[in-house]
This record gives C-alpha cells, sequence and structure tokens, in this order.
C-alpha cells in the first residue's frame, strides 16, 4: 500500500506515523524549505496523548511539556475562582494518559523527529490532485506527478485540497481574534499564577499555562469583534492595544500584558462542517476537514485522532479497498469531529457572557458542576480512542469516583 501525505503539520505528521505504523509506505510532501512550525502554546488531552504514546512520541513529548495538577476558570474583574478541576496525577489514572501543555513547536518537532527522513520530500508545492479507480496522484509545482494508492490531504485551514474535492469553500471568520504572547518564568514569578487557567468576562477570555517544563508562560488573550481580523501568527499587535482591550481587569491579567513583550494578534478562523471528507481515493484530515476554534482545547487532538483511525482503517487493505477503507475512516471520525467542532464554538458563547445574570447562572452551573466531578465536563471525550484499537481493559486501573 501506497499514500500521499499533503502537509506536515501536526495533523500530516501524525497521519504519516501512523500510516507507516499499518504498514503503508508513506510519501509526506511539504512546501516549506524545512521543517517548522510556528506558534506558541498547546493543550494535549488524553485523547491525544493516547495516540501519541501508540505512535511512539509520548516520551519525548512528556519531556518538553508542563503538567499542570489543575486548571481553573476566574471571574474576569477580580479573578476570584469559580471553580477548579483535577489534571495531573489524578486525570493521568482516570484516562490512561496524561494532560499535557507544550509549546506546539516542542510537540512538531517530536513528530518530525519520528518520521524517516527518506518518506519527506520538502520544498514540494501540490498544485493538484487527480485520481482513477485504481490510484491517485499528485502535481507539484515542478510538474512532478506523484502516483500511489490513496492522497491524504492534511494541507490545514486554507486547504486547497478541500477545494478540489468540493469546490469553492472559504474558512469562516469566527468572531473572535486572539493577542498570544510566551513569558520568560521569571519576569511571572512574582504573580503566584496558577498552572492552567482562563478567565472569564464580557466579549473576552484570558488564558494561560507554563510550556517548555514549565519554562515560558504562554499566554491568550482572545476578544469579540465584528471586524474580519488577519489570520496570521506573526502579525504583532500595536503597542498598548492588549491592555487596551483589557481595560478594568484583574491585575494579573493585566500584569502579565504589561511585562509581555512581543504580542502577536490573530483572527481565528473555521471551517464549515462537511457531510463527508472523502472523494474515491482521496481524503482530508485535521483542520482541512474540520478547523474549530480552540475554546476546548481539542483541535491538535482531533487531528491526531484522525490520524489514528486513518492508519487503523488502511491495515490489512487491499490496494483496490482503499475507496471503502476510507469511508470507514470517515464514518468512524466525522460525527465526533464534527460535534467537537459545535462544542467549542458553544464554549466561546458562554465564555464571553455579558455581566449580570446570565454570567452569574453560568457561574452558578460551573461551580455545581465541579462540586460533583473532579473532571471537566468536557472530559468524557478524553476517553475517545482509535475504536478497533484498544487496549484490554486492566484490572488494576482505578474506577470512576465522578
Amino acid at each position: 500500500m501506497r499514500a500521499i501525505v499533503v502537509g506536515a503539520g501536526i495533523g500530516g505528521l501524525a497521519a504519516t506515523l501512523s500510516l507507516r505504523r499499518a504498514g503503508v509506505d508513506v510519501t509526506l510532501l511539504e512546501q516549506a524549505q524545512r521543517f517548522s512550525e510556528i506558534g506558541a502554546g498547546i493543550q494535549l488531552a488524553p485523547n491525544a496523548t493516547r495516540e501519541l504514546r501508540r505512535l511512539g512520541v509520548l516520551d519525548q513529548v512528556s519531556a518538553q511539556a508542563a503538567h499542570p495538577a489543575h486548571v481553573s476558570f476566574h471571574t474576569w474583574s477580580d479573578g476570584s475562582e469559580i471553580c477548579r478541576y483535577a489534571l495531573g496525577r489524578e486525570a493521568e489514572e482516570e484516562f490512561g494518559a496524561p494532560y499535557l501543555v507544550i509549546h506546539r513547536a516542542d510537540l512538531h518537532g517530536a513528530l518530525a523527529a519520528a518520521v524517516p527522513p527518506e518518506a519527506v520530500r520538502l520544498n514540494t508545492t501540490v498544485v493538484a490532485v487527480d485520481q482513477d479507480t485504481d490510484s491517485a496522484r499528485v502535481t507539484t509545482a515542478t510538474g512532478e506527478r506523484w502516483e500511489a494508492d490513496l492522497v491524504v490531504a492534511a494541507d490545514g485551514i486554507r486547504s486547497s485540497a478541500r477545494q478540489w474535492l468540493f469546490g469553492k469553500d472559504e474558512a469562516v471568520f469566527s468572531g473572535t481574534a486572539a493577542y498570544r504572547a510566551l513569558l520568560p518564568a521569571d519576569e511571572v514569578a512574582d504573580l503566584g499564577l496558577p498552572p492552567l487557567a482562563a478567565w472569564l468576562g464580557p466579549d473576552r477570555h484570558f488564558v494561560h499555562y507554563w510550556v517548555r517544563r514549565g519554562e515560558l508562560l504562554n499566554v491568550v488573550a482572545v476578544f469579540s469583534t465584528g471586524a474580519a481580523t488577519q489570520e496570521s501568527w506573526t502579525a504583532q499587535a500595536d503597542p498598548g492595544e492588549p491592555l487596551r482591550a483589557f481595560t478594568g481587569w484583574d491585575p494579573r491579567v493585566r500584569t502579565v500584558l504589561e511585562r509581555a513583550g512581543r504580542v502577536f494578534r490573530y483572527g481565528i478562523y473555521t471551517r464549515t462542517p462537511l457531510a463527508h471528507w472523502n472523494v474515491g481515493r482521496v481524503t482530508l484530515l485535521g483542520d482541512s476537514a474540520h478547523a474549530m476554534v480552540p475554546f476546548q482545547a481539542q483541535g491538535a487532538a482531533q487531528a491526531i485522532l484522525d490520524a489514528a483511525v486513518l492508519g487503523d482503517a488502511l491495515r490489512n487493505a487491499a490496494a483496490d479497498a482503499v475507496p471503502e477503507a476510507l469511508d470507514a475512516y470517515v464514518h468512524r471520525r466525522l460525527a465526533t469531529a464534527s460535534g467537537m467542532q459545535s462544542r467549542s464554538a458553544q464554549a466561546g458563547t458562554e465564555f464571553h457572557l455579558p455581566d449580570g445574570p446570565e454570567a452569574e447562572a453560568r457561574n452558578a452551573r460551573m461551580a455545581a458542576h465541579a462540586a460533583e466531578h473532579r473532571f471537566m465536563p468536557q472530559a468524557p471525550t478524553w476517553r475517545e480512542e482509535a475504536p478497533d484499537d484498544r487496549p484490554e481493559p486492566s484490572p488494576s486501573r482505578p474506577s470512576s469516583t465522578t
């Protein structure tokens, strides 16, 4: 079995490793001249780290990550705690894998290091995909043609392959944008910040957590806006702009923003859910299929799960059965990923409720849930695995008390 994976982001690298694990001969095509990943922090719930373990990279990822003991939610104005949930050792014992927070570049580097160099073609831009009943092909900007039994398009939120398969379909502005920054730990050591926290306020929320083994504080300050904002990881905010946007917020939030050096500003975009992701021998994966707002911290996790299920679907498949195997992959993943898109958007609405009865009711719901449950409301999704690749239950594994 031969496969071409287009795009060497987190989803494309995970797909390459998963397919190789399933015995598929994979060629990974990436337009960049070298492996690189910009951005900042990323959260990895147990549904993602469990699959990273199967791909053989969890130890490397864990060594670069921070391991928050809990997550807390706070009111925007005075920082009072609404509720907190367990992570750390409790979550790992309950879900069989850790909850990690990591710099995106460190995750990308661990995945890239696991892919053999001979499987990768950098500086290769795919400009077209075509197929017939027997094979699928890609054409590059230099006129090269690559042929395989299937093509996996992991080419991101601005996916060209999505348009080739399903027609013109642009990314959709979510109505939110964010400031992001990374601060050295010693610059905020005096603030007594919790390990992973979110402040919730009218049309705003502010998230921070440690990355790179606790050496850096990752900051994401999200705000609602009616004006479409550039989607860029490198566009810098104007001096003072983040502070003006978070006027009146908890002093710790404002101090973090004051001490931040370079602050980047980017628009948050999504993709409209599709009825299917595949046509014949070609399929989408990750953000090209289901880009979502990051308010459930599941974008990367869902791409990694796509990769796990794709590899499982192709294991032992004959070349002439690829379309059916891709149907099975999409059937097993589409509803879950689309549901996460919806829940992530709903979380953003909840986070940004105006002061008054609605916000008070939300806070009361959150506090009541935390009083009865150790783990966040979305925690049941952390049990999600590649369905046909589950380990046998262990009698020593602790049972849930939630």
